[in-house]
């Protein structure tokens, strides 16, 4: 088993999550069960699957729970995108939120390369 506290796109989307709860506090009260609701249910995915990832004995397993946290990382991405675009984000916090979104990506995506690699040397 790995330890997911290690893990740099664990720690990034824990801060991430805390993140989109605090900004999400004042959306709209019609929105509670919508957009805001999905906001965090898809922020709090990404670690939690990192979480769980992490806890199997499979690199396989492993990889694919990753493959999942990463996917609600870019379902996140696009719904933040969009509750900006609506007007429901300041541009102080979409600023904030935005660079967040772009270093998780990135080491998500690093961190996915790799371990696609160790499961696959010989795939180019």
């Amino acid at each position: 088993m790995r330890d997911h506290r290690q893990l740099r796109a664990f720690q990034l989307a824990d801060e991430l999550v805390l993140l989109v709860y605090k900004v999400t506090r004042d959306f709209p009260k019609e929105e509670i069960f919508g957009l805001r609701s999905q906001i965090r249910r898809s922020a709090v995915s990404v670690p939690s699957n990192v979480v769980e990832g992490c806890a199997k004995t499979s690199s396989a397993d492993y990889l694919r729970f990753l493959e999942i946290a990463f996917g609600s990382l870019r379902e996140l991405s696009y719904q933040l995108e969009l509750s900006h675009r609506l007007g429901y984000i300041r541009e102080k916090d979409w600023t904030d939120l935005a660079r967040k979104l772009e270093e998780t990506d990135k080491v998500f995506t690093a961190l996915l390369r790799s371990r696609r690699k160790a499961l696959n040397p010989l795939k180019p």
